[in-house]
């Protein structure tokens, strides 16, 4: 029952032009989001390849989850902070930092002091 109804699935994956496979030996995959990092150590990943992307599955027994002493902040995140407030992109990261992420809290702390 099982490997029939793999097959059909296989066959529909082909209809619409996926490809699956399982990758080997992977060793470890980091998540990273701007305040943490999720660590899954030997985790088994399936790839599922289209015509323009690849979508990755991940499973998990279990995983370890890091918060970062220091968020990260995107580029374009402390260069508007920058341009608005008309400071250099350092003391625009520092703001960011004191004001947690929030961009209109960091500009402030920047112009109203």
């Amino acid at each position: 029952m099982m490997r029939g109804g793999n097959r059909e699935m296989r066959r529909m994956m082909d209809k619409m032009g996926l490809d699956m496979n399982e990758l080997s030996n992977v060793q470890e995959v980091i998540i990273k989001t701007d305040k943490k990092e999720i660590i899954i150590t030997k985790p088994s990943v399936t790839e599922m390849k289209a015509k323009d992307n690849s979508i990755f599955t991940v499973t998990a027994d279990s995983y370890e989850e890091r918060e970062l002493e220091v968020p990260i902040f995107s580029e374009e995140d402390i260069q508007l902070v920058s341009q608005q407030a008309g400071v250099d992109e350092e003391k625009a990261k520092n703001a960011l930092e004191e004001a947690e992420g929030d961009l209109a809290r960091a500009i402030l702390l920047l112009t109203s002091g």
